[in-house]
């Protein structure tokens, strides 16, 4: 156990597997939600089952081996979403869709770019690149972009050809009551602070489906793994010289790598594992495992791999090294033989976790300067964007367009970029020229 450093940290071997049962429990929803998601753009559910279990085991594992942190990596959420809702479903190049093997190669060049960047001090200077009011609007903008589709999952917010959206009829809807009753509960929960209550929200919801008719219960909860054939390796490259092909790589990296950053951040300084100057040690090698875990993802046939936020839940359990996030490797890869009753919980019981996951990430609001419009405005018009156009990429495209407009035009030109500007650029040559 000298490779996770644990009397060092003043831990224990006892500590530690505890602290990867608590994370494993606290994000093993992305087991259902992740499938239900993706598999809406035609990709194989029971594939994409072992398939999430594998790359969140694979990521998981290179973050204890090569940065000994006690971090989790699953395919994130947002991201997920994105590149089903955002790309597969919604997103035409030259008048074409794009398929869900276009979107598995932006996500592999995004991870080899993310891999890159890691290796030279490139990453530090992206980083520093982008306003943090971007971040933090494009973040929480997000964030509201998965909460709609949750609704929307929920059947709590149905079209209107009047109005576009309205509330939906809950008379006679069960499905609806129900994923409405599961968000309250997750949302009691979390307010209690119990541990997994993504996950407790999920079961209940199919445990009552289940006993009211609505969803049948498999033969067997065990079974060999169903193969991972029709997703790997499913890379199309015919995009690539297309200018909104690399706003979707753009995308993906975008938020990987801001979202990966802070949750490294915000986990390691919850648990004292920043150094004296308030940096994140071995850092390279977190990001590192993040990149691999990536492309690795993306080759297997998921959506972007990251570091998990709920991975405090373990810290918080006193886990402080790399054998923690080896723990809940490994009940990724036990996860991996419950195919059958994964697929026996409906979408309208995963609806509740993708809300609350929203909600989450809209917390970040709290951080804008409100008393500078030429951050406010910018961030908040890529905040609603996002779900209005129903595209992320839509409203990174606003938010950097009226960020490097308002400056330009307000006198603070040394607020912008050399990179926000070739962006701004390029996004308004994109929608007046293509």
């Amino acid at each position: 156990m000298a490779l996770f450093r644990i009397q060092e940290t003043k831990s224990s071997v006892v500590t530690e597997i505890l602290a990867g049962i608590t994370t494993f429990v606290t994000m093993s929803y992305i087991i259902f939600v992740n499938p239900g998601i993706l598999s809406q753009t035609g990709m194989d559910f029971d594939a994409l089952v072992v398939v999430t279990c594998l790359a969140s085991a694979l990521g998981t594992f290179l973050m204890a081996v090569l940065a000994d942190y006690p971090i989790a990596l699953a395919p994130g959420m947002g991201l997920n979403a994105f590149f089903a809702f955002g790309v597969v479903l919604n997103m035409k190049i030259n008048g074409a869709p794009v398929t869900w093997q276009m979107a598995l190669a932006a996500i592999f060049i995004e991870g080899l770019v993310f891999f890159v960047l890691t290796l030279t001090r490139i990453r530090e200077m992206v980083m520093d690149t982008i306003p943090k009011s971007l971040k933090i609007g494009i973040s929480a903008g997000i964030g509201l972009f998965i909460t709609f589709i949750g609704l929307q999952s929920a059947g709590i917010v149905v079209d209107n050809s009047a109005t576009l959206l309205e509330l939906g009829n809950f008379k006679n809807n069960i499905p609806a009551l129900l994923s409405m009753g599961g968000l309250f509960l997750i949302a009691i929960l979390t307010a209690w602070k119990v541990q997994g209550a993504l996950l407790i929200g999920i079961l209940v919801i199919t445990a009552v489906a289940a006993g009211l008719g609505l969803v049948t219960p498999p033969e067997t909860f065990v079974s060999t793994p169903p193969s991972i054939m029709p997703l790997v390796g499913k890379f199309d490259f015919s995009l690539v010289k297309e200018l909104d092909f690399w706003v979707i790589v753009f995308t993906f990296f975008f938020v990987d790598f801001f979202d990966t950053i802070g949750t490294l951040i915000g986990v390691c300084n919850r648990s004292g594992l920043l150094d004296e100057n308030g940096k994140l040690p071995r850092a390279r090698g977190a990001l590192m495992a993040d990149a691999i875990a990536t492309m690795a993802g993306a080759f297997m046939g998921t959506s972007t791999v990251t570091s998990y936020v709920e991975s405090s839940s373990g810290v918080a359990q006193g886990g402080r090294t790399g054998l923690t996030a080896v723990t809940t490797a490994v009940l990724f890869v036990a996860a991996i033989f419950f195919t059958p009753l994964v697929k026996m919980v409906p979408g309208y019981a995963t609806a509740p976790a993708l809300i609350m996951v929203g909600v989450y990430m809209m917390m970040s609001l709290r951080d804008l300067n409100y008393d500078d419009l030429t951050d406010l405005i910018p961030s908040l018009l890529g905040f609603f964007m996002m779900p209005l156009a129903y595209s992320i990429a839509v409203g990174i495209e606003f938010a950097i367009v009226s960020y490097v407009v308002i400056k330009l035009l307000t006198g603070k030109v040394r607020d912008i970029s050399w990179l926000m500007a070739v962006l701004a650029v390029l996004f308004i040559a994109k929608e007046v020229f293509f």
